[in-house]
């Protein structure tokens, strides 16, 4: 008899190993509650980020001295994504005023530095990483805009914790020790790259405390001295030396004459939420162009999982970055289309071009009437809210790391095309093609939501699937981000190249079997991938409890954290 108990009850078990049980969220995926707070709260994907976001809160700062402090927080401690050699976009919610405004802090290429150059050079391309992929890093005079409008506290108050660890160390993360790892042999051989992020010889490893002091002097420096000890100081001098000393064009009159720009951010409706990104030369308006085309199918009846969602969504996103490709530049340079691209008329024209049982090997764009990563979300008891996004670009960018200041500059350059007559054609002076993009959403001209997605063209693929998750599939902020993910690559691309063969798609696990069959019967060509599928992070306003929720990366180090 106990032999038989014995057998029923492995036999028991092994039942509900194979068919698994119902999730008390009702998805079949792992996901977590999300974080509810009254007084404010932040979300970034370092949890000590995040703490050092809340103390801010809780001495009385606004959003933006919060996310200026995370900023500060995330160049330390991963160098692998962000920081101070790099740009920065950022849309903020004024409660005040009721209105939103939006921030592009991206830097321009160098006055000197002519096309002529890299052609005449053999180049094809510009390069992934070294002195000719860098432009001016717009990032600290960003910070100095949004403080100088929206700030209580003072930056000495802002940076201390950054400039506290700095000092004295923090323990590094399994995540961003992997990606700092991944670095050495792409950047190691540049001058002063193992100086300032591999003092032992090596990088430092899971758990292991590490020290910038270099990045925290330079930290205080700016703090007490103001924007221009960066842009106009020392500091510009340094960065001047050091890349010229390694053949590059960036000069100290190319810090000196930097400004960002205050900019109207542009919407389109979706099922009666307001979805709000940012102009070029950022790629946000993608976001809104495949919103519009699948506006027109009832996404909700067919699912998640289905064939079908999953085809229409690759083939809107197709359709969008294509017009990426060809429209998407520094609009100071170039007639953007910007109200026709995120019409809906524009989106009824191209959305007859999807054909719903076959992929399109490739589209052309549409005719115009005329010619490594973060993301950070906070927000206040007053009501404020900011999305910002800040990035190196290529993980710790070019590997230009100037002596004694403790950070990389980006590799942004990459991102012109050196082909003629597109608009993002590199010439000297002009703001490159960004992936960088926040994101905002607002529903009767009141907030609803401050989001992100990072993770290069994942980005408004990301942007895209976190709305269609809410809005059409009904779930929480935290299930939207922690639900599997559709990536598509392979699209056309502002550097010039050109889709042909209908790309690829990636899914993410926990997408059946039936359904990828149907795909690649649909015509698709479908690749399994562990990543990279992005980075979220998002703030939502309730205001019938008047209570905020937060939600965070499960794929990453993140944290939401509210009081």
């Amino acid at each position: 008899m106990k032999i038989l108990m014995l057998c029923a009850t492995w036999l028991l078990v092994l039942v509900y190993s194979v068919k698994g049980q119902d999730r008390i969220t009702g998805h079949n995926f792992a996901t977590r509650s999300e974080v509810i707070a009254q007084n404010g709260m932040a979300a970034t994907s370092h949890p000590l980020a995040t703490q050092a976001a809340l103390d801010i809160l809780k001495m009385g700062g606004s959003a933006v001295d919060a996310a200026i402090a995370a900023n500060a927080m995330l160049g330390l401690m991963e160098p692998t994504g962000c920081g101070i050699g790099g740009d920065l976009f950022a849309i903020i919610w004024d409660a005040e005023s009721g209105r939103l405004h939006g921030l592009n802090a991206s830097g321009r290429s160098p006055q000197s530095l002519r096309r002529e150059y890299y052609i005449e050079n053999g180049y094809e391309y510009i390069p992934t990483s070294g002195a000719l992929s860098v432009s001016v890093p717009g990032t600290v005079d960003g910070w100095f805009e949004m403080h100088g409008k929206f700030g209580i506290l003072g930056m000495e108050d802002i940076l201390n914790p950054a400039i506290e660890y700095g000092r004295n160390g923090f323990p590094v993360t399994e995540l961003i020790a992997y990606y700092l790892d991944r670095s050495v042999g792409r950047l190691g051989n540049y001058p002063n790259f193992r100086e300032t992020y591999m003092p032992d010889g090596r990088m430092p490893a899971k758990g292991e405390i590490f020290r910038n002091p270099w990045l925290a002097n330079t930290y205080e420096t700016i703090a007490n001295l103001g924007r221009d000890a960066f842009y106009k100081g020392d500091i510009a001098r340094i960065i001047e030396t050091y890349i010229h000393e390694n053949g590059g064009f960036l000069s100290y009159e190319d810090m000196a004459s930097h400004t960002s720009e205050w900019i109207e951010p542009v919407s389109a409706s979706y099922r009666g939420y307001d979805v709000w990104q940012l102009p070029p030369n950022g790629q946000g308006i993608a976001v809104l162009q495949i919103l519009n085309i699948l506006e027109g199918y009832d996404i909700a009846s067919m699912g998640l999982y289905s064939p079908e969602y999953i085809h229409t969504f690759v083939e809107a996103k197709k359709l969008a970055f294509e017009d990426r490709a060809h429209y998407y530049a520094d609009m100071d340079f170039s007639p953007v289309p910007v109200e026709r691209l995120i019409s809906k008329e524009y989106a009824d024209e191209r959305r007859k071009l999807i054909n719903p049982e076959r992929a399109a090997r490739r589209y052309d764009p549409g005719l115009m009437e005329s010619p490594g990563t973060i993301y950070l979300t906070t927000a206040d008891k007053h009501g404020n809210m900011v999305s910002l996004i800040q990035s190196n670009y290529r993980g710790m960018g070019s590997g230009m790391t100037p002596p004694g200041l403790g950070f990389v500059i980006q590799n942004r350059g990459e991102g012109f095309t050196l082909k003629p007559g597109y608009f993002n054609t590199y010439e000297p002076g002009k703001r490159p093609f960004h992936t960088i993009i926040p994101g905002f959403i607002t529903k009767n001209g009141i907030p609803y939501m401050s989001f992100g997605v990072m993770g290069g063209a994942m980005q408004p693929q990301g942007h895209a699937q976190i709305v269609v998750n809410m809005i059409d599939f009904g779930m929480n902020l935290q299930e939207a981000g922690d639900a599997p993910r559709i990536q598509h690559s392979g699209s056309s691309e502002p550097t010039g190249q050109r889709m042909t063969d209908g790309g690829v798609v990636m899914l993410e696990s926990g997408f059946p079997w039936e359904t990828i069959r149907r795909l690649i019967e649909k015509g698709h060509r479908v690749q399994w991938a562990a990543g990279p599928f992005g980075g979220y992070q998002a703030i939502m306003w309730d205001p019938v409890n008047r209570v905020y929720f937060g939600a965070s990366e499960s794929r990453k180090d993140g944290q939401a954290a509210g009081y």
